[in-house]
């Protein structure tokens, strides 16, 4: 037994710690076909033995695939080409978390110890031995090999069947029918991600996803079409459609923070611009102007000019500045914004957008005779309205990832970065900064204004108090800005992935309503410290925030490969 740098708990020789782990993956895999409480009082129904459900569906997964990370520390490495021991550890770590919680939970809901069964004794147990065994196994990251290249057709199946797999985990979450379930399958689905990434099976499928952006883009697509056909009635689909609006809105965020590098703390006012443009010219009756209906093309080119002309006449005097300066006339920006439209009431300004109380009573959307607020059948499925919304925001998301992926991938992507990465540099070379950050302000502003009018038929209402700097509930400037941050600056799967958890824990967590932002701000601060590039971090990015750990990296493969040598 020794003492690893990289790892401060004892290390068992290899062996050891393999049957442990393995003892302990046995134990964890076979705890959800028992009971793990007697009432139906706790939600999941735990209390079938040889059926798991609720909570054990998701200890059984971490369980599989920490049998994967087993097998390929064993004999199978091409499971985990980068090192399977921080792998294991990653999944030891998900099925801990998430077993444990659920066994407290159940603990604490019924009143004592007393009320666990079998099964619930059996899993803690298990995943606590699989933990011990895979910490105190030495570590074996390598270099990762290169992937052997795979026909166009295998290659096109293997990202169809993990964007399936991945929206089938998405779907979980947003159909967890209570908070005990929800708070399970957070941390299981956060450290089973770590478990592939450091595994190397992260890399080797963002190179695939590289060579393959048609395929990628067709599956992905195809797989969030699912989601919608999956459910009996509206009560989840309504919040896939206001995640997909919080995704489409911090895409374009995205853009001013994450290509330029632009803090903008008002960016929630464009999404109002939008919203209040489509819902003059709705047709409602308290639309204060006689318009409308007018056609959604129409409409979504109406708020998107409309919020590109307040992103232009906000940013031609204020992005000379830089920084926090920049921040702070942003901020004031989207409260302006809001305190305006509150006081166009007829009062105490001219009236146009009623105050307080808002534009109401927006009426559905109609487009080319497909009456979003009516039900249909789309292959046999009975679609609401909400499901109908889905599929247009699908289609609105789908069109900024596809604007923002060509636009970063252009001349002018390239002239955003380079403005972010050293300004007086690239002006130096010829990119002239002013011009191009108008450009991308007045981009994001157009994309928000789009998801806007969208909104606003949603909705059916468009009022003041929905385009704060800061509230308990998404979206909001600082939301916004945290989904991009929380899920990768300058990456389009990172912020799609940081709005849908910003949205769904608050959405899941309603009774820590008072304490929302508290524990907001506390996972700001832990994400800032162990993974501040983001979860799914642009590989630039990762690697200007973690030199010294790479350094280190090379160094170890260099010792071990010396020792190998020698």
């Amino acid at each position: 037994m020794h003492f690893s740098r990289r790892n401060p708990l004892p290390v068992l020789p290899r062996r050891h710690a393999l049957l442990v782990a393995l003892a302990g993956t046995v134990l964890t895999l076979a705890s959800p076909f028992l009971a793990w409480t007697w009432t139906a009082r706790f939600p999941g129904n735990l209390t079938i033995d040889g059926y798991p459900g609720g909570s054990q569906l998701v200890t059984l997964a971490c369980g599989l695939l920490a049998a994967v990370a087993l097998a390929a520390a064993y004999r199978l490495p091409v499971l985990a080409p980068a090192g399977a021991a921080r792998a294991l550890r990653a999944a030891a770590l998900a099925a801990l978390t998430t077993t444990w919680v659920t066994v407290v939970a159940i603990t604490v809901d019924l009143g004592g110890l007393a009320n666990l069964e079998p099964g619930a004794w059996l899993a803690a147990f298990g995943t606590v031995l699989l933990t011990a065994g895979a910490y105190t196994l030495p570590d074996d990251t390598v270099d990762a090999p290169p992937a052997r290249r795979l026909p166009r057709w295998a290659e096109a199946a293997v990202i169809t069947v993990v964007f399936v797999v991945a929206m089938y985990v998405l779907t979980y979450g947003i159909t967890t029918g209570s908070p005990e379930e929800f708070l399970a399958f957070l941390p299981a689905a956060l450290f089973g991600g770590r478990a592939l990434a450091v595994s190397g099976l992260g890399a080797r499928l963002s190179a695939l996803t590289a060579r393959n952006r048609v395929a990628t883009a067709v599956a992905s697509l195809a797989a969030a079409l699912v989601f919608p056909f999956t459910q009996s009635n509206d009560q989840y689909t309504a919040i896939a459609d206001n995640i997909l609006v919080f995704a489409a809105v911090a895409l374009g965020l995205n853009i001013v923070v994450g290509l330029v590098g632009l803090l903008d703390l008002g960016y929630v006012a464009f999404l109002g611009t939008g919203a209040y443009t489509a819902a003059l010219v709705s047709g409602s009756t308290f639309s204060t102007l006689d318009v409308g209906p007018l056609p959604f093309w129409l409409t979504a080119l109406l708020g998107m000019a409309v919020s590109l002309v307040a992103g232009i006449v906000i940013g031609a005097p204020t992005l000379r500045l830089h920084g926090d300066y920049l921040a702070i006339v942003t901020l004031g920006f989207g409260e302006i914004f809001r305190i305006t439209v509150n006081n166009l009431d007829g009062t105490s300004g001219p009236s146009l957008t009623n105050g307080p109380n808002g534009i109401n009573s927006i009426p559905d959307l109609s487009v080319l005779g497909f009456d979003f607020g009516e039900p249909h059948t789309i292959l046999g499925v009975a679609f609401g309205r909400f499901a109908n919304y889905y599929l247009l925001l699908l289609a609105v998301t789908a069109f900024v990832v596809f604007l923002f992926a060509r636009v970063g991938d252009s001349r002018i992507g390239r002239a955003w970065i380079a403005l972010r990465e050293d300004e007086t540099a690239a002006t130096a070379m010829g990119i002239e900064g002013f011009r191009f950050k108008l450009l991308a302000f007045g981009m994001g502003a157009s994309l928000a204004g789009l998801a806007g009018t969208v909104m606003a038929h949603l909705q059916t209402n468009a009022v003041p108090d929905n385009y704060k700097f800061a509230d308990t509930a998404p979206p909001n400037s600082a939301f916004l800005l945290a989904a991009v941050v929380l899920g990768g600056m300058g990456t389009v799967s990172g912020p799609l992935v940081g709005a849908a958890l910003l949205y769904l824990v608050p959405a899941k967590f309603e009774f820590f309503s008072k304490y929302q932002m508290m524990l907001f701000g506390l996972a700001l601060v832990v994400m800032m410290i162990y993974r501040p590039e983001g979860l799914i971090p642009d590989r630039k990015r990762q690697l200007e925030f973690h030199e010294e750990e790479v350094a280190d990296a090379e160094a170890h493969a260099v010792a071990a490969r010396s020792e190998a040598t020698a």
